[in-house]
């Protein structure tokens, strides 16, 4: 059988940074506090929306305050995330060749889970992606390997028999964590160097790579 493939949302099939960061300096500014530009709020994501929130006030913040500025950035997002959110270019039709080859295929994201699921059903409507998980309450958010491990439980696959695909350290330690094989992608929000220090078992520096990285040569 062929290998899961379990791949991150943000950063490695989608670029949403300015989805993100149009939503989140709305949500501060209804709150009187500063914005941030693209390039601090790249580095902000991959926590989830409540760590987001947390690196987006001010340092020395209540935690009060973070929770305010994700209930704000949670109710934009819901209406906005379109204006700002699309497939890396040529991700669509390399996912169209993985599952055509019989890769069972899943997404795991630190986004909330609703959202997880809206974006990958809108832009990815013929891939069968089985499970999406975005963040839970019931499952810990990665690093922790409970979800990956879920996902190959679902597919009766082996961890050693899945293939983490994301592009943060975070994805990184995830697949560690779970004792899958990591494939880290250079397009989104991490460094390559970072990303090789994390632990990646392969670096892909394009979307065409991705297919013999995965098993299709």
């Amino acid at each position: 059988m062929r290998p899961g493939l379990i791949f991150d949302l943000d950063g490695t099939l989608v670029d949403s940074l300015p989805g993100i960061a149009h939503s989140l300096n709305r949500a501060l500014e209804k709150l009187g506090l500063p914005g941030h530009d693209e390039p601090q709020v790249r580095r902000f994501i991959g926590n989830g929306s409540l760590e987001l929130a947390r690196r987006a006030v001010p340092e020395g913040s209540p935690d009060a305050l973070a929770l305010k500025v994700e209930a704000a950035f949670k109710h934009d997002y819901a209406t906005s995330w379109q204006d700002g959110t699309a497939p890396y270019a040529g991700i669509p039709e390399c996912l169209e060749t993985l599952a055509a080859a019989g890769f069972p295929l899943a997404v795991l994201s630190n986004k909330p889970h609703a959202f997880t699921v809206e974006i990958v059903a809108h832009l990815f409507p013929g891939i069968p992606f089985s499970p999406v998980f975005g963040q839970r309450p019931d499952i810990p958010r990665k690093p922790h390997p409970e979800a990956a491990l879920h996902i190959a439980r679902h597919w009766r696959l082996s961890p050693e028999n899945c293939r983490f695909i994301g592009d943060s350290t975070i994805d990184m330690a995830t697949a560690d964590s779970a004792k899958m094989p990591a494939i880290a992608v250079t397009w989104g929000y991490h460094d390559a160097h970072s990303l090789h220090r994390a632990g990646a078992n392969h670096l892909v520096e394009n979307p065409q790579d991705l297919l013999p990285a995965c098993g299709i040569h």
